[in-house]
């Protein structure tokens, strides 16, 4: 028998945003039903995950506020670009992503989305909130390793 490889990932789209607004706790990986013009558009990069969020309806999972362009060449088979995507996961770690979003008010939130192989992932965080101070404090952090990253540049530049 072979060893289980990972296909190559190829990362489509990132959502950086929710790196900002959000301390992620823990990540998860689950695959889109997506239709075939869906899949052509995000082989091409049209796909904007701002503002999107994951949401429990019936005891599924789905992406909501994601964009994809509709693409070129799909006239009538296009479909609507912000319509709910479903998340597909495992019947239990649905169940376990519910009840810590209902009891400890953490968020599903789409980190990225990538290719695995020839199918379309999404990476979600399991996310708390940032306050605003926590927001300028990972500023002022990520300003000071920027500083201290030019001034060792500067430093090694110089004693040369």
């Amino acid at each position: 028998m072979a060893p289980n490889k990972k296909a190559p990932q190829k990362i489509i789209a990132q959502n950086k945003k929710a790196w900002h607004d959000y301390f992620v706790d823990e990540k998860y990986e689950a695959g889109i039903a997506l239709y075939g013009t869906e899949v052509k558009s995000v082989r091409m990069g049209a796909v904007n995950l701002k503002e999107s969020y994951c949401t429990l309806k019936d005891g599924e999972l789905f992406i909501v506020g994601m964009r994809i362009s509709p693409y070129e060449k799909g006239n009538i088979f296009n479909r609507d670009p912000m319509r709910d995507k479903k998340l597909l996961m495992h019947k239990r770690e649905i169940l376990k992503l519910g009840g810590l979003m209902a009891q400890k008010g953490y968020t599903l939130v789409p980190l990225s989305l990538y290719f695995s192989g020839k199918n379309v992932k999404a990476e979600i965080g399991l996310c708390r909130g940032k306050k605003l101070y926590d927001k300028r404090d990972s500023d002022a952090r990520r300003e000071a390793d920027r500083e201290m990253d030019r001034r060792m540049k500067d430093s090694s530049h110089y004693s040369d």
